[in-house]
């Protein structure tokens, strides 16, 4: 079948399209890929506490066995999943499995009060896939045409592009703009460790040999979002006694009531997804502030906007759609920039180095069918959990019993067997204990470490650029405003902080008036 896909479209179709379609719908590994990180993601959503990062973190060192369709065909489709699966406990026991399902909780457990718990996660299921395909959609066309114009960029745009990344980390971010910066600033000190790129100097070191290439970038991300939750949860262990029913189901089935819906309302969907999308590309915003967003929005313009919080169809609808359209809208910027779009983007730009792939318009010439397939990847996983997200809806909360002093030593151990695996280092799992408490640290004092994790990133790259830029300029600081490209981001650059200033100014004026 896959031969003759390819030989009827060999006139029609580019080669690397053609290879990426032998990568990956023509690939058996790829579909076992996919299927067993659906099944992965369904149990981390609906487990809450455990979040899609922390899976995709854990996941990391299995990436060397792999290669690099197969290891991001696994980190998108647990992602998509895990994203809705976090709405069975949401629905049934109104914890949130992921932070992207807060934004409805009240509304989904209102409905499951009502008995129709089905008809919320049908909705919620069918949303997530629709808009999960109009991010992949809008990655497919967008990815190509961005990568056009970054081929002409230089140092000087890149410095401002890592730049405007790191501001809208800490601006658009959940976390209030202080803290924000505070895990930004953290970040990029972390990043400073090691041989300076630069300048050939070790930095913060402090005579340990095994931090002279820097910090691991693999057990710090697990620390983060691997240890850092299992700490939490064990300093909150309180078992749930509230007993899991079944889901019960309609006589019109799991999906009819969504795709009535998804009929009688075309725009409202097209603007949540859009919505989805264009939140996503933000670096630092990621799927819950696209989901908060999209809800926001919805009851703007729903004609029953009391409805909402008390078991809102429309609600749900909008912000399932929503955050499932970020997740393709955030790898935009990781592709076409190499700036993470979120933590998970972040992770995977990792991953995508130590496969010797860098992020970047170089990527889309030299790896076009790489390329290709990610775009494919988005494609199937969407369409997987269509079959995946029914079987998770019918048989309930199951997953959601499995007992947290099981599971949770077992997750550490996955966490540490990870973080010694990539360099046979204790070193590094003692690394990764140490990002874990401060991960917990910083999630107690709500410090941001999306921001942390994009100034581990960024924050060599953005060194590097700058010296670049000093020294192609001879040292003078025109260099980075001198060409049409550069001085528009530098505008754009100030204003966003001009506006973050701006708004601290009159709520101080407001405040002191009172």
């Amino acid at each position: 079948m896959c031969r003759s896909l390819v030989v009827f479209g060999d006139g029609d179709m580019s080669e690397a399209f053609l290879q990426a379609i032998q990568q990956t719908v023509c690939d058996p590994q790829v579909w076992g890929v996919v299927i067993i990180s659906a099944f992965y993601g369904v149990f981390l959503g609906a487990m809450p506490g455990l979040t899609a990062t922390m899976g995709v973190a854990l996941f990391v060192p299995m990436t060397f066995w792999l290669g690099p369709v197969p290891a991001v065909a696994a980190i998108v489709t647990m992602v998509a999943c895990a994203i809705f699966a976090g709405d069975i406990p949401t629905t049934l026991m109104r914890i949130p499995g992921t932070p992207a399902s807060a934004a409805y909780a009240d509304d989904a457990y209102a409905m499951a009060n009502r008995g129709e718990a089905g008809r919320a996660l049908g909705m919620a299921l069918w949303f997530s896939v629709t808009g999960g395909l109009f991010g992949a959609v809008v990655l497919m066309l967008a990815g190509h045409q961005l990568a056009k114009i970054a081929a002409w960029f230089s140092v000087a745009e890149y410095f401002w592009l890592y730049l405007m990344g790191l501001s809208c980390a800490v601006i658009v971010g959940q976390a209030s703009v202080p803290r924000a910066l505070l895990g930004l600033l953290l970040g990029l000190l972390f990043s400073t460790v090691g041989l300076s790129a630069v300048h050939a100097q070790a930095r913060f070191t402090f005579g340990q040999t095994e931090l002279y290439q820097g910090i691991n970038f693999i057990p710090a991300m697990i620390g983060l979002f691997g240890v850092s939750e299992v700490f939490r949860n064990v300093t909150q262990l309180v078992l749930d006694t509230r007993i899991v029913k079944p889901v019960p189901v309609g006589r019109d089935g799991i999906l009819g009531p969504a795709t009535r819906s998804f009929a009688r309302r075309p725009l409202a969907w097209l603007r949540s997804s859009v919505i989805g999308a264009v939140t996503g590309i933000l670096p630092g915003a990621g799927a819950d502030i696209a989901a908060w967003v999209s809800s926001a929005v919805s009851k703007r313009y729903s004609r029953t906007p009391e409805v909402y919080g008390a078991g809102s169809e429309e609600c749900i609808a909008d912000a399932c759609t929503a955050n499932s359209a970020s997740l393709a809208g955030a790898w935009i910027p990781a592709l076409v920039f190499g700036i993470p779009g979120d933590s998970i983007t972040a992770i995977v730009i990792g991953v995508l180095y130590m496969k010797n792939l860098k992020p970047g318009p170089e990527i889309f010439e030299q790896q076009g069918a790489f390329v290709y397939s990610i775009y494919l990847v988005f494609l199937l996983a969407n369409l997987v959990l269509l079959p995946v997200g029914l079987l998770a809806i019918r048989t309930g909360g199951q997953v959601m019993r499995v007992p947290r002093p099981i599971l949770l030593p077992i997750i550490l151990l996955f966490c540490i067997v990870g973080a010694y695996a990539v360099n046979s280092s204790l070193f590094d799992v003692g690394l990764m204990l140490g990002f874990g408490l401060l991960g917990l640290i910083c999630e107690r004092w709500k410090i941001s470490l999306g921001a942390m994790v994009l100034g581990i990133i960024l924050g060599g790259p953005l060194e590097e650029r700058f010296v670049q830029t000093l020294t192609a300029g001879q040292g003078s600081p025109i260099a980075f405003v001198n060409r049409p490209v550069s001085g528009t981001l530098a505008l754009v650059c100030l204003l966003l902080w001009g506006s973050v200033a701006w708004r601290a100014w009159n709520r101080h004026s407001r405040t002191g008036s009172n």
